[in-house]
C-alpha cells in the first residue's frame, strides 16, 4: 500500500481501522445479547444496529496511528476483538437463558409442554411458557438497565483494553463455568416453588380420586394446573424481575472484574 494511502482516502485509514475493531467487538456481543427479534431479523437491520452502536462509542475509539506498519498483527487483532465481544455477550445471554430454563422446567409439570408455538427468537417449535420467558427476559434486559451498563463497559474497555491488549485468561474460563452453575441455580429458584405447588395439586387430586373413584379428575387436572401456574406466574412476575436484576447486577460486577477494569 502506498505511503500516502491516507491522502487517497476521504477518511483516514487509521480511523477506518479503529472503526472495524470497535465493530468487531460490538458485533460479537450482539450475537448473544437478548434483543427481541434480533436473531431472526434481516441482515441489514443487524448491520445498521451494530454500526450505530459502534458510532455511539466514538469518543472511546482507540487511536490507530499507522495500521500499515504491521498488517498481519492488525488482522490478528480482529478475531481477538470478536472473541472478546462473544465472551461478554455469552455472559449476558446466560442470565436470560436462566429464566427460559425455569419456564421449561415448569411447563412440563404444568402441562404446557403439550402445546407448542413458534419461538420468535429461533423460529422453532417451543413451549408457550418458554416463548413468554424469552420475551419477558428481553424486556427485563432493557428495564433493569443492562443495556446501558454494557455500553459503559464497552466504552471503558475500548479505553483501557484497546485492540491487541486483551488476552483470554483462565479466570474468564472459570467464571464461565461458574456462571453456568449460577444459571441453573437461578432457574431452580424461580421454578421450584411453582413446581412444588403443582405437585401438591397432583397429590390432592390423586387422594380425591382414590376416595371417589367414580370422579373423572383427569379432565380437571390439566386446566386446574394450567390456570394455577399462570396465575402464580402473574403474581410472581415482580419477583422474577427482582431475581433477574440481582443476577444482572452480579454479572456486571463479574464482567468489570474479569476484564480488569475495576
Amino acid at each position: 500500500m502506498p505511503a500516502n494511502a491516507d491522502a487517497l482516502l476521504p477518511v483516514p485509514l487509521g480511523l477506518i481501522t479503529s472503526f472495524l475493531f470497535v465493530l468487531a467487538r460490538v458485533g460479537g456481543a450482539l450475537a448473544f445479547i437478548p434483543i427481541p427479534g434480533f436473531r431472526t431479523a434481516p441482515m441489514i437491520p443487524k448491520i445498521v444496529l451494530a454500526v450505530a452502536l459502534s458510532i455511539v462509542l466514538l469518543p472511546s475509539w482507540p487511536i490507530v496511528r499507522d495500521p500499515t506498519s504491521a498488517p498481519p498483527l492488525t488482522l490478528w487483532w480482529l478475531p481477538a476483538e470478536i472473541a472478546f465481544g462473544i465472551a461478554i455477550g455469552a455472559f449476558v445471554g446466560w442470565v436470560a437463558e436462566s429464566l427460559i430454563m425455569a419456564m421449561q422446567f415448569l411447563s412440563l409439570q404444568a402441562g404446557y409442554s403439550y402445546a407448542a408455538m413458534i419461538d420468535p427468537a429461533t423460529q422453532a417449535d417451543s413451549g408457550v411458557l418458554q416463548v413468554f420467558a424469552q420475551l419477558f427476559a428481553s424486556v427485563l434486559f432493557f428495564v433493569v438497565g443492562v443495556d446501558r451498563e454494557l455500553l459503559r463497559l464497552f466504552g471503558a474497555s475500548l479505553e483501557f483494553l484497546p485492540p491487541g491488549a486483551w488476552r483470554f485468561h483462565p479466570e474468564m474460563g472459570v467464571e464461565l463455568i461458574r456462571w453456568s452453575g449460577t444459571m441453573l441455580t437461578l432457574a431452580l429458584r424461580i421454578a421450584l416453588p411453582l413446581i412444588a405447588l403443582l405437585t401438591l395439586i397432583d397429590v390432592a387430586l390423586a387422594l380425591v380420586g382414590r376416595l371417589q373413584p367414580q370422579l373423572q379428575l383427569l379432565s380437571l387436572a390439566f386446566p386446574l394446573k394450567m390456570l394455577t401456574s399462570m396465575a402464580l406466574i402473574i403474581v410472581l412476575a415482580g419477583s422474577f424481575g427482582t431475581l433477574f436484576q440481582s443476577a444482572a447486577g452480579s454479572l456486571m460486577k463479574t464482567l468489570w472484574g474479569i476484564t480488569g477494569l475495576r
